[in-house]
């Protein structure tokens, strides 16, 4: 099966990543959110991330032109028609994921794949809140989508061959690397990343090292892009605890137990640079405040 028609649902920082690249690869892309004004916003942020390449150099203007043009929008789960794949981008929270789901099984072709963003939650359980548990699989992209070079795929207990094979083609088309994990709270990524971070803000917590401290140890020490509570930042804090709390659901294992202050944080909506305020302080264009 050819994936050429690509229907993302949720326009914020990862779909419309996965937009992006979708179309950069010559898919035909509907990006949708609940309201038209988010997917239209979605819409503008690959155009401003477009123009960024074109600046620089990396892009021509016609090709950024014929990349935007190739992207379309809508609102809710209604115009998931005539598309060959589903991609859920929606909150990291169960109930929502499933909610969206139960719409889109209303509205999506019979033969559509189904497949979900999720960085932890179940595939399988996902799966049981649509009609087609053998067409659905796990996606995992990773941010900033355009620019890692990964994608996870899972499969849950009933995803048939045909499904994986369409997908592992499609990853492949969009340039990525593939690698597999077994449908396990956090799967792979998530699984070595999670117990990382939260270890860091234990650190944090208990006055080990200061924050700076901690990610310049990560850097400099362990040769990291990024530190682990500017990455959790950079995540959103919310999202690393919805990681840890399926973690510790899933295995019962008090080593995945969520740092106090990182509960914390998240209650007292400090959730990184979409707030303003995380771990670091950030300005309205997301740059940290020194």
């Amino acid at each position: 099966m050819s994936i050429d028609r690509v229907f993302v649902i949720g326009a914020g920082l990862m779909g419309h990543g996965i937009a992006q690249v979708s179309a950069a690869a010559g898919k035909r892309v509907t990006l949708s959110d609940r309201t038209a004004e988010l997917a239209d916003k979605g819409k503008a942020r690959i155009g401003s991330n477009l123009k960024r390449q074109v600046d620089k150099g990396k892009l021509e203007q016609s090709a950024a032109d014929e990349i935007l043009e190739r992207i379309s929008t809508g609102e809710g789960a209604d115009g998931a028609a005539g598309h060959d794949i589903v991609i859920e981008a929606v909150f990291e929270d169960e109930s929502v994921k499933r909610q969206t789901w139960e719409a889109l099984t209303k509205s999506a072709d019979a033969d559509a794949i189904f497949a979900s963003n999720t960085s932890s939650i179940s595939i399988t359980g996902l799966a049981t809140a649509t009609d087609r548990a053998p067409r659905f699989i796990g996606l995992h992209f990773f941010s900033p989508v355009p620019v890692m070079g990964l994608i996870e795929i899972i499969r849950g207990l009933e995803t048939d061959d045909e499904t994986y094979d369409a997908c592992r083609t499609f990853a492949e088309e969009l340039g990525k690397t593939v690698i597999e994990s077994k449908d396990y709270p956090g799967f792979l990524v998530n699984r070595m990343l999670g117990p990382f971070i939260n270890e860091a803000v234990f650190a944090l917590m208990e006055s080990t090292g200061t924050a700076e401290d901690i990610d310049t140890g990560a850097k400099l020490g362990l040769n990291h892009p990024m530190g682990p509570l500017e990455l959790s930042d950079f995540i959103g804090n919310d999202v690393m605890l919805g990681v840890m709390d399926v973690l510790y659901r899933g295995f019962g294992d008090p080593k995945f137990r969520a740092a106090p202050l990182l509960r914390q944080m998240v209650t007292a909506g400090h959730l990184g640079r979409k707030t303003g305020r995380g771990f670091y302080t950030y300005d309205e264009t997301g740059k940290k405040v020194e």
